[in-house]
């Protein structure tokens, strides 16, 4: 049976937010102080990976941004996911499989930084706005909420050197006590227990939408009513 001997994190957040600053500098310290025989941990920047594994599917004008086809990323990631100690460092969390996943860290930063931040990447308006959007709306910390136990996901604010040191010795000392409590690994293998939490999120996540739906149509017939 499968089994990885270090954990593997996801950092996302909204563009902007510091996830490949603290992935870099988390990926340093661990290598430097956890020593597993035999494992390391690599930063995985997703938007290259996928552009240098050939998993780009198109290019969406409009938002200036590469298109890419998740399903032949997983496959392409699924190999590494397994051997474990991947800081998985990407602006979309949900996609990647529940049990190869240890630790989801969602990064958030005030709409104001991150606007400074995002015109000085040169993005286009358009893109920025629906960027500082997704930060309002909770987009990523939903998607994160919805997709793995909410044991494993915690919410961290990204404004600061101050606040990206803290973050990544919060995230350090979690990781050394992960290799600590998991002297024999875990198994990559689908836990029933997980699994079936999962499908109940899903459940609950389709019931709120067709719930979300009613309601809708509830609020346009008492406006035609009212017309």
């Amino acid at each position: 049976m499968s089994r990885r001997y270090i954990p593997n994190i996801i950092i996302t957040g909204t563009p902007g937010c510091g996830k490949t600053s603290h992935s870099e500098s988390l990926v340093s310290q661990l290598n430097d102080e956890i020593k597993v025989k035999g494992y390391d941990f690599q930063h995985f920047s997703i938007s290259d990976i996928a552009k240098e594994r050939g998993c780009i599917d198109s290019y969406d004008e409009v938002l200036d941004t590469s298109v890419v086809d998740e399903d032949k990323l997983l496959d392409s990631l699924e190999p590494d996911l397994e051997k474990g100690g991947i800081l998985v460092d990407w602006h979309c969390c949900e996609i990647f499989p529940e049990r190869l996943i240890d630790l989801v860290v969602v990064l958030r930063t005030d709409n104001s930084l991150l606007y400074d931040r995002l015109k000085k990447r040169g993005y286009k308006d358009n893109k920025i706005q629906e960027n500082l959007d997704c930060e309002i709306m909770e987009i990523i910390a939903d998607e994160a909420r919805r997709s793995y136990v909410p044991e494993i996901v915690i919410q961290l604010t990204s404004n600061s050197v101050e606040e990206m040191e803290d973050n990544v010795a919060r995230i350090f000392e979690w990781t050394a006590a992960w290799v600590k409590d998991h002297p024999q690994g875990v198994t990559n293998e689908l836990d029933p227990e997980v699994a079936a939490a999962a499908a109940e999120r899903n459940e609950k996540l389709s019931d709120d939408e067709e719930d979300y739906d009613v309601e809708d149509e509830e609020e346009e017939e008492e406006d035609d009513d009212d017309e």
